[in-house]
């Protein structure tokens, strides 16, 4: 699916709706991915309730790898569940939410 002039795929699915049978796939403002709210359950979305940080752990026992730029105490890591890995899945599952959703 091709994006229009500044409008993600995703968007344009969305107005589409999933395999044009008239149903409208959501974009969930927490993991990004498109849904179908017919099927959205509590165990849906996978997403880290808290912000990826770079600040020193609390423990002081694990580091993200440091870049050259990095000072020497800086560590990388989600502030909720102390995962290091950027990309981590998320620790959290809970319902999709909507960017309508309010």
């Amino acid at each position: 699916m091709e994006a229009e002039k500044g409008r993600p795929a995703v968007a344009k699915a969305e107005e589409e709706g999933a395999g044009g049978e008239g149903r409208r796939e959501k974009l969930c403002r927490r993991c990004k991915r498109a849904y179908d709210a017919g099927s959205n359950t509590t165990s849906s979305c996978r997403f880290h309730p808290s912000f990826f940080v770079c600040r020193r752990h609390d423990d002081q026992k694990r580091y993200y790898e440091l870049g050259p730029n990095d000072p020497p105490y800086a560590a990388k890591f989600y502030d909720c569940c102390g995962a290091e890995d950027p990309d981590a899945a998320g620790c959290t599952t809970d319902f999709h939410v909507s960017y309508d959703d309010e």
